[in-house]
This record gives C-alpha cells, sequence and structure tokens, in this order.
C-alpha cells in the first residue's frame, strides 16, 4: 500500500496572501476606531495611536466616550471597531 501526498500551490499562494492581509488589519482596524471617535475639538482623534498591533487612546475622557457619552458615537469605538474586525477577518478568509 503506498499514499502519495501532493502540495498543491495554490493552497501555498492563499495562505501568503490571507497572511499579508492579516498583517494590515492593525493598521484598518485603527483607522475605523479614529473614524468612529466622537470629534468635537479633535483632540480624542489626534491622541489616538497605534503601537503595533494596539491602539491607545491616550487622553483622560477616552473610556467616557467608549461608554457612549458622545451622541457622536452612542456605541463608543471598541464595540463598532471589534464587528469591523470580525467582518473583515471573514472577507479576507473568503479571499476578499
Amino acid at each position: 500500500m503506498s499514499i502519495t501526498y501532493t502540495v498543491n500551490d495554490k493552497i501555498t499562494s492563499s495562505i501568503k496572501s490571507i497572511k499579508a492581509k492579516l498583517k494590515l488589519l492593525p493598521q484598518e482596524a485603527y483607522k475605523e476606531f479614529v473614524k468612529e471617535t466622537p470629534i468635537r475639538s479633535g483632540n480624542a482623534r489626534r491622541s489616538t495611536k497605534l503601537n503595533g498591533n494596539v491602539i491607545s487612546a491616550n487622553y483622560p475622557y477616552a473610556k467616557r466616550l467608549d461608554e457612549g457619552y458622545s451622541d457622536q458615537s452612542p456605541d463608543g469605538m471598541t464595540t463598532p471597531t471589534e464587528a469591523f474586525i470580525k467582518k473583515r477577518v471573514k472577507q479576507i478568509l473568503k479571499g476578499k
């Protein structure tokens, strides 16, 4: 009895494509987070930074904004960003 195993290059290239798109996900999530951040003076958006894979909201009222304090973003910033990430990962895995 013998078993033959071959590697399909199409699978390998698909994995490379998925990995490349997933590498860009933190930057895409950061843009979504900033877009969801309410704007009054612009300080909250200016003070939000991406450090590696971590989005940092470095201002004293970030938690209040994220809890829906502003009418501009009643769901805060984290919840919509998490939904964006889930949707984007599904798209990436489908090859989009």
